[in-house]
């Protein structure tokens, strides 16, 4: 078995945190190369992890004859040049969440991987359900709600509005694009459970419109709304409702009601619950020991780049269906109104 170099380019928390750690875990991978914002962030990232180069430029790490696949890890601005680069040098990519700033990005992405079917393109996935995801798709199929109607999703980090606080690169429509706080995520969630949606209206709020930029000093407009609802008609036949908040002060919630004709699956903070028709209350729901989910992006990618396995979690299509999703959303703020789901 041949080794798989593989370059880094962006260096965040979760590129550090798991992507080069989970990479350098696995037997005959070697991270050989790591390009970050600044010359200085790279070595230093290249000093903690032991990888061998720190390049100034993400060119270097794309132009590197040597390097089989690139993780990128960058904001979701620089995912599409970078994936469309490294696609046509020949290399796989394994690229961070969101896929792209908006829908024409994510088509230029998904296209050039149709391109090259040889070479592996994957898309770090919605990590909150990986554990409980067989099982609820299990109930789903056998008929455990009966016929899906409604869909709840609640996304709140707890915290209070913070006028004083300074940009951050997910406020900054420039660095972000169309992707608002957790919202692709959760959508990317439901996807997977009970298909996609077809027609929503979604309305939004910016709090704070101007926040400090830390690296210019400078007061930094705030596009990205602080806390939104969205309204869906779903594929399924179900009506979904998102709900997503940085400013719901000490209501902290991650969770996702479905709820049918025969029954009903709560996911919150981790713990799988639910109730047929004719039960008094909601009972947690153990997961199969051959159910469990886990983390294994890397293992994934790596695993498809040998050919043991396709890409599952979280493939280009899918990704350009969660953008489609993300345009719709902001089509609709834009316009008052509500719009289609495009994908195609």
């Amino acid at each position: 078995m041949s080794t798989i170099k593989l370059g880094v380019i962006g260096a965040g928390a979760n590129t550090r945190e798991r992507h080069i750690p989970g990479l350098q875990a696995i037997a005959g991978v070697e991270v050989v190369s790591v390009a970050n914002r600044s010359l200085v962030s790279a070595q230093k990232v290249a000093a903690a992890f032991g990888i061998p180069k720190a390049v100034a430029n993400w060119r270097a790490v794309i132009e590197d004859s040597s390097i089989d696949a690139v993780m990128i890890g960058t904001w979701p601005y620089m995912h599409c040049p970078l994936t469309l680069a490294a696609l046509e040098a020949g290399k796989h990519v394994l690229c961070e969440a969101r896929l792209a700033m908006n829908l024409d990005e994510a088509r230029q992405m998904l296209t050039a991987a149709r391109r090259h079917p040889e070479l592996v393109a994957q898309v770090v996935p919605a990590p909150f359900t990986l554990g409980v995801d067989r099982t609820v798709q299990r109930l789903l199929r056998e008929g455990y709600i009966g016929r899906p109607l409604s869909i709840e999703v609640r996304a709140a980090d707890g915290r209070f509005v913070d006028p004083t606080a300074p940009l951050s690169w997910r406020q900054d429509a420039e660095l972000s694009g169309l992707n608002v706080m957790s919202l692709g995520i959760w959508y990317e969630t439901v996807m997977r459970w009970l298909g996609e949606a077809t027609h929503l209206v979604a309305k939004g709020r910016v709090f704070v419109t101007q926040r400090p930029d830390v690296a210019t000093g400078q007061l930094h407009a705030v596009r990205v709304p602080e806390h939104i609802q969205v309204l869906a008609d779903m594929v399924c036949g179900a009506q979904a409702s998102f709900t997503v908040s940085s400013v719901a002060g000490l209501a902290r919630s991650n969770e996702i009601l479905v709820c049918g004709t025969e029954g009903t699956l709560r996911f919150a903070d981790g713990i799988l619950s639910g109730a047929r028709k004719g039960d008094s209350a909601l009972t947690p729901i153990a997961i199969p020991p051959e159910e469990v989910g886990s983390w294994r992006v890397e293992a994934e990618f790596i695993g498809a780049i040998r050919g043991e396995a396709p890409v599952r979690l979280t493939r280009f299509e899918d990704g350009l269906k969660y953008m489609a999703f993300t345009e719709a959303v902001a089509q609709s703020m834009a316009e008052g109104r509500g719009v289609a789901v495009q994908v195609g």
